[in-house]
Order: structure tokens, then C-alpha cells, then sequence
């Protein structure tokens, strides 16, 4: 290299040349500089000896492959010093070529030192997503970490609570001592909630004096009580703040994942109003949310009381919408569905009143006169001699009580006449993962008294082979949103073939509903389900018009020659 350009490289550059086989045979001065190296440590040395180990064996062997080729290859390298320490080189590297034979007989770099741009770069990432006095992170990053947490949590199927903390007597700090009084407060406040916490939990800092915490592997409430008996502890210990002693206390509010929301923001709004509770109550105190009043209150309790006169003034009536063996033509049981006679409107359907009230305990008052109902119903067609199963769709809060064994137990007691079997009861899928331990044990205590089970709503939800295989029920329902669509739409198409299969490949039975057409039903004959309900076969109906119906049922021919056919 002629020796000016060599002088301005070595002023601006780091350079080095090595022979084929990768030992150094040239440094500068800046080349040495930075690596810590004395040019005699690294000439003759195998270039490896630079190797910071952050870079895979992947990415070597494209880098000499290029060169070797006789290319240009350009890119950032990751380099170690003598020291230990790593600094980045945005490097060139050349082949040379020997002018006589044309092939490559040495290899040139030229770098330049990026490490202090990127930690610069990373310097500025850091600022974005923590908070600059604290050194927590702030509120943009907390949505991360938070939907992380819950990700884990969900995967781990482990609880996690969300608290939000504000201090009591903060803004008389900064008015009674100054803002740099109040800063140097929130700095220490930091460090002891960052001391108390574990590793796997997280505490941001919102803005103010507002911090949450997000503590993972809560195993019960005792364990959390005990957790934020020790973070009100901590924050409520004497502060000495520039010669001064400083008191200053804790109102926390606290929200649980999975009883509440799976939302990141729901969680944080909850853990919110949770807080401003203990506040109201005292202070220095925490509160946790409590789910089911709050979707109790959402309902009004105008709504709630009107629907309660219903059920006490027999305003509801049950309806029957018949299950049939589409290949058969017989009728193989019946669902059970309300109606709500109102004495102004009229029919109203239940779609237009029961979710207004599925998360209040009404819900559950008007489940068991359902299965009651359903009962009573199945007596009077037993002594009449016809054996319809009936299936029951029951609410998740419904279904999730503590009680809800020995209550169906009492009930099945009072209709003893009636065989258990011929009362099915459907439960969602949804429902179903929202507590799986729970769901399972209780499923398993209930079919041991004879009663059946169903799946309902399968493939809307996060529906998993593990699922499948811990609730057992006996029936696997398609649902409608599927059927619907299955003539013209592949993926529901796709969707209801691998639920049959897998009904199959697991021993259940398998229901479809919403069959809206006799190509529904073909279809569904030829996928090899072939129980259905649906608008097609028969609208729900009074009991007192089920017997005439069942009579004069029969199966449309085309089904008839598909049953042929097979």
C-alpha cells in the first residue's frame, strides 16, 4: 500500500491482512489500540484469537466462503480485547490477488470502531422503555413485560397478580421539601421495591408516584397477602432524604390472572380501582378487585330484578329443538332452550336477556329451574313411555360453583323416577380452560351419578388435543358458526372434517347444529357425523308439541339414498 494512503487508514481505520490460512500477518497502530494487543502478541497468531464466541459458526463460514471466492464481504464483527471487553468493527474484507497467477494469496480488512455508536444506540433504546430517574421500566415497556407474563402464565398454567401502588403523603414530600427532596424519595422507593420482589416478578414505575408490580407464581391468596403485607412494610420504614426523616405510605390495589381478565389493560384499569378502594379505606392498606362483583354491578339492577320477577312470576317457558340420526331418521333426543314469555314484548328469545345477567348469581338460580324443569319434563314423556335424552346448557358461573355436584345431586334426588342418563348436560369450551382443574374433577363427580356430558362450541376457543383428553365428555358438538359456512367456506370445511375425526380418533359421539339445508345434512353424512340439529330438521318447540312432531318426522329422501349408497 502506498505509504499516504496507509497513513491516512491508519488514522481514521482499523487494518490487518492475513494469509490464507487466517494467521495475522499485518496490524496498525489503531488495530492495536483497540484490541489491547502489542503488534508482536497478534502477528502470526491465528485470527481466532479475537473471537468474542457471540457470532455462530454459521456466520464464519459465509464470511470466508465469500472471500475466498474471491468477493468483497461487508458487514459488522464482534471482536474480543486482550482485556476481556467486546467492541464492535464495521468491517470491509478484501482478497487480494496475485497479479501473475490471478488467484487470491492474502486477505485485507479495513474496520472502523462502532462500539461507542452502539452503546449509544443502545443508551437510547434503554431511554425509551425505562423510566430515567428510577431505572424501572416505564409505562410503554410495562405493556411488554406484562403481556409476557401473561403469555408465561397461560403456557405454565400458574397465576400471576397484577398490583398497583401509589403513595400516601408523596405530594406533601414535594411541596413540604422540594421536588429534589421528592425525586431522591421515588429513587429510594425504587430500590426497596426492586430489593423485596424476585427475580422472575417485575416493578414498573407509571409515572408520579404511581408503581406497579407484577408478581408471578402466586400460588394462593395467603401467599399474596403475605408478599404485600411485606411491600407495605418496606415502603412505610423511615426515609432520611437529605439530613431529613420522611414517612410516607403505601395503598395498593391488586387484580388476579386467571379470575380476571386475560387483557393486559383490563388488568392494569382493575388493579387500578382496586387501589383507589384501599385509599378510600384507610390507606396503607391493599384491596383486591373483586371480579365477580364488578360484572355483577355492570349488569343493572334494573335489568337483574326484571329477569329475577320473570323466574319468580313463571314467565319463562322451555323449548325442545330435536336431535335426529340423519342416516336413520329417528330422533335421538332434544336441547333444551328458553323463552322468556313477556307480558309487553311477548317471545323474547334468550340471546336478548340471559347475557345480561350470565355473570350475576341470577344465572344460576335460573339453571337449576332449568335442569329441574328439564327433569320433570323427562318424567312425564317416561311414564308416557318415550326415552328423549335432553341436553342443558349451563353457565360458566354456573357450572363453576363450588357446589354445583351436591346441588345437581339434590335435584336428580327429587326427580328420582327419572334415569340420570337422559339428562345432558353441555358446557363450552371456553369455559371449560378457564379452570380446568376444577371443570375436570367436577365433570367426573357428575357423570359418576349417570349423568352425560357435552362439549359445546368445540373449535372457538384454544381447543388442544390435552384439552380433549381431560374432559372427557361424551359428545363433541360442532359448532354452528361452522356448520354454517361448510358449502362454500373450505376452512370451516377443514374445521368440521378434523373435529369428526378427532371425536373419532378419541371414542366420543359427535353432534352437529345449525344444519340450515338438506345439502348440509348430505355433506355432513359423507364427512361421517351423522347426528345434527338445526333450522333444516325443526325450530324449538313447546313440549306438548314434541310427541306430534316426532310422529310425523321423517328423513329427507336424499338422505335416505346416501344411507343406501354406503
Amino acid at each position: 500500500m502506498d505509504e499516504k494512503y496507509r497513513r491516512a487508514v491508519d488514522a481514521a481505520a482499523l487494518f490487518s491482512e492475513t494469509d490464507l490460512d487466517g494467521r495475522i500477518t499485518y496490524v496498525n497502530d489503531r488495530f492495536c489500540a483497540v484490541s489491547g494487543y502489542r503488534r508482536e502478541e497478534l502477528l502470526g497468531v491465528d485470527h481466532r484469537l479475537l473471537n468474542s464466541g457471540l457470532h455462530p459458526d454459521e456466520f464464519f463460514a459465509t464470511l470466508w466462503r465469500t472471500i475466498a471466492l474471491g468477493n468483497v464481504w461487508k458487514g459488522e464483527l464482534c471482536n474480543r480485547a486482550k482485556d476481556g471487553s467486546l467492541y464492535w468493527v464495521d468491517s470491509t474484507l478484501l482478497p487480494v490477488l496475485d497479479e501473475s497467477t490471478g488467484r487470491v494469496h492474502r486477505y485485507v480488512s479495513i474496520g472502523f470502531d462502532t462500539s461507542e455508536q452502539r452503546q449509544l444506540l443502545h443508551s437510547l433504546q434503554w431511554r425509551v422503555g425505562h423510566d430515567v430517574l428510577t431505572g424501572l421500566p416505564n409505562r410503554a415497556f410495562l405493556s411488554d413485560l406484562l403481556n409476557q407474563a401473561l403469555d408465561c402464565s397461560r403456557i405454565e398454567e400458574v397465576p400471576l397478580a397484577v398490583c398497583m401502588l401509589d403513595l400516601d403523603g408523596f405530594k406533601a414530600v414535594n411541596d413540604g421539601y422540594g421536588h429534589a427532596s421528592g425525586d431522591l424519595l421515588l429513587v429510594e422507593v425504587a430500590k426497596r421495591l426492586r430489593s423485596i420482589v424476585r427475580g422472575e416478578d417485575v416493578v414498573a414505575r407509571l409515572a408520579g408516584d404511581e408503581f406497579v408490580l407484577i408478581l408471578r407464581y402466586v400460588r394462593d391468596v395467603a401467599e399474596l397477602r403475605a408478599a404485600l403485607n411485606r411491600v407495605l412494610g418496606a415502603i412505610s420504614a423511615a426515609y432520611s432524604i437529605q439530613g431529613k426523616d420522611i414517612h410516607v405510605y403505601a395503598s395498593i390495589g391488586v387484580t388476579l390472572f386467571p379470575l380476571d381478565s386475560d387483557d393486559a389493560e383490563t388488568l392494569l384499569r382493575h388493579a387500578d380501582q382496586a387501589m383507589y378502594v384501599a385509599k378510600q379505606s384507610g390507606r396503607n392498606r391493599f384491596h383486591l378487585f373483586d371480579v365477580m362483583r364488578d360484572r355483577e354491578v355492570k349488569a343493572t339492577h334494573q335489568t337483574v330484578a326484571r329477569v329475577r320477577q320473570a323466574l319468580l312470576g313463571n314467565e319463562l317457558r322451555l323449548h325442545f329443538q330435536p336431535k335426529v340420526n340423519m342416516r336413520g331418521g329417528v330422533v335421538v333426543g332434544f336441547e333444551a332452550s328458553l323463552r322468556w314469555e313477556h307480558p309487553q314484548k311477548g317471545a323474547v328469545p334468550p340471546r336478548e336477556f340471559l347475557p345480561l345477567v350470565e355473570e350475576t348469581d341470577l344465572i344460576v338460580d335460573i339453571g337449576e329451574w332449568v335442569i329441574d324443569q328439564v327433569l320433570a319434563q323427562l318424567s312425564r314423556w317416561q311414564a308416557s313411555g318415550q326415552q328423549w335424552p335432553v341436553s342443558v346448557n349451563i353457565a360458566a358461573r354456573h357450572f363453576q360453583r363450588t357446589d354445583f355436584f351436591d346441588r345437581l345431586k339434590q335435584v336428580l334426588e327429587r326427580h328420582a323416577r327419572v334415569a340420570p342418563h337422559l339428562l345432558d348436560l353441555e358446557i363450552v369450551e371456553s369455559m371449560a380452560i378457564e379452570n380446568i382443574q376444577h371443570v375436570t374433577a367436577c365433570l367426573q363427580a357428575c357423570q359418576a351419578l349417570g349423568v352425560r356430558f357435552t362439549l359445546g362450541d368445540f373449535g372457538t376457543g384454544h381447543s388442544s388435543l390435552s384439552y380433549l383428553k381431560r374432559l372427557n365428555t361424551q359428545t363433541i358438538k360442532i359448532d354452528q358458526s361452522f356448520v354454517r359456512d361448510i358449502l362454500h367456506d373450505r376452512d370451516d370445511l377443514a374445521l368440521t372434517t378434523a373435529v369428526i375425526g378427532l371425536a373419532r380418533a378419541f371414542g366420543r359421539e359427535v353432534i352437529a347444529e345449525g344444519v340450515q339445508s338438506l345439502e348440509h345434512g348430505q355433506l355432513l353424512l359423507t364427512l361421517g357425523c351423522e347426528v345434527a340439529q338445526g333450522y333444516f330438521i325443526a325450530r324449538p318447540m313447546p313440549a306438548s308439541e314434541v310427541p306430534g312432531w316426532v310422529a310425523n318426522f321423517v328423513a329427507p329422501l336424499q338422505w335416505q339414498a346416501l344411507d343406501e349408497a354406503v
